[in-house]
């Protein structure tokens, strides 16, 4: 039998179907994917609390429909830091990741045209969920070397002991299952 977590989010209940990691960890899977309803809801919540900033940087992940619909909502523009290089994106910077989620280490890439639009910009960094922090530390690492000013971190969920972090602004936490 499935089990669940329920969280609110922004307003709007969900169910989040729990999966194991490993052996001794289970988490609460929350897919953006496909939910228009919280993702317009949370973009507009994040908004609120968010300072001023000139783009939103996301990583190739469940946080590109978050991203978007901030953009959407702000009018500012976002950039997706890739997970594979693409032949347009020329003399690409990147940096190594390592997430809770995914089984193997990662690289996100950035292109130099992107990295030359937030050279001295103030950057937002958005993402969907925020655990362990891997993912983030190398998200802000990448975002280092292009010279742009990082004015906050948020995501729409802060997992485990991110709950406790005050460098991120999130709209609600969820626990890790430990077995």
């Amino acid at each position: 039998m499935d089990k669940y977590y329920s969280v609110d989010i922004a307003g709007l209940k969900r169910d989040l179907k729990l999966f194991d990691v490993n052996e001794n960890l289970s988490i609460a899977a929350f897919i953006l994917f496909g939910d228009t309803e919280v993702t317009i809801a949370a973009s507009k919540a994040l908004l609120e609390k968010a300072p001023e900033f000139d783009y939103i940087i996301t990583p190739e992940a469940k946080s590109i429909p978050l991203a978007y619909e901030m953009s959407r909502q702000s009018g500012k523009p976002y950039i997706v830091v890739r997970k594979g290089t693409k032949v347009y994106m020329g003399n690409p910077i990147s940096i190594e990741v390592q997430s809770i989620t995914t089984k193997a280490k990662q690289h996100l890439y950035l292109g130099e045209d992107e990295a030359n639009l937030i050279k001295g910009k103030r950057v937002l960094l958005v993402d969907d969920v925020i655990s362990t922090g891997e993912s983030l530390k190398s998200l802000r690492s990448l975002v280092e070397k292009t010279g742009a000013k990082e004015v906050a971190t948020c995501a729409v969920l802060a997992e485990g002991d991110a709950a406790d972090r005050t460098d991120i602004i999130y709209l609600n936490k969820i626990p890790l299952f430990f077995k």
